[in-house]
């Protein structure tokens, strides 16, 4: 996404650190992007009730209500609007408990603001590529499982599960190239848009996760499964 595609892009900035707030929304609003400022957790809150954004970069400490309330709300309401953390708190549980919210990434204080463009752009196009993959598909079927990628909710084996958006985003990704080897560098790249090679081990997690949703037996995969060396493959006929 170049800069020029991000400009319209309507992003609301939850901060409570006043010099901070004003100059994102200048660096932002100079990369195009129409900036709303909320400096605590209930004006945030009213703003999410009035209108539609699509990114929220949200500080996890704020007044009335913290970062990770506002996320759950908005999880409640809206399974893909793409959530950004941006907190001065550097704990792994924080950055774990954020995830779980369903936050899509996490940035801590200090950083670099090309950095925080960088994520930025990836979390708008990703929302870009997986609005046009779910119109086109929106429910999906394998097995005994059923996956609604529009809010997220999916049934497997009867039992219903919420899926957070990066497991959305990551079944998605297998399913759309079902049959063809899909290697972890490329899942980072698409679905967590990094390239570090130290992450690799998130998204081999995060398929531990997916297969004790909808693998009958996780530890003998039918669906998705790992080739050796090269990565992973979704096929769903077994």
């Amino acid at each position: 996404m170049k800069q020029s595609e991000l400009r319209g892009s309507k992003i609301l900035l939850v901060e409570d650190e006043e010099s901070l707030a004003i100059g994102l929304e200048y660096n932002l609003s100079a990369e195009g992007c129409d900036i709303e400022l909320a400096d605590d957790g209930k004006k945030a809150l009213a703003c999410i009730e009035k209108s539609d954004y699509d990114l929220l970069i949200l500080d996890i400490m704020l007044p009335y209500v913290d970062g990770f309330e506002i996320a759950k709300q908005v999880r409640k309401k809206n399974a893909q609007v793409p959530i950004l953390f941006l907190t001065a708190r550097t704990d792994a549980k924080d950055r774990i408990k954020g995830l779980k919210i369903g936050a899509d990434d996490y940035l801590t204080k200090p950083f670099h603001l090309d950095e925080l463009l960088l994520r930025i752009r990836g979390m708008l196009r990703r929302k870009s590529w997986y609005k046009e993959s779910v119109e086109e598909n929106p429910v999906y079927h394998f097995g005994r499982n059923e996956i609604n990628f529009e809010n997220f909710i999916c049934s497997a084996s009867g039992k219903q599960i919420q899926l957070t958006a990066h497991e959305a985003f990551l079944l998605k990704y297998l399913i759309t190239n079902k049959n063809r080897i899909v290697s972890r560098k490329e899942l980072l790249q698409n679905v967590w848009n990094t390239n570090s090679d130290i992450e690799t081990r998130t998204v081999d997690n995060f398929i531990v996760r997916l297969r004790r949703y909808f693998e009958t037996d996780p530890n003998n995969p039918q669906y998705i499964k790992s080739i050796r060396g090269q990565g992973y493959i979704f096929n769903d006929v077994v």
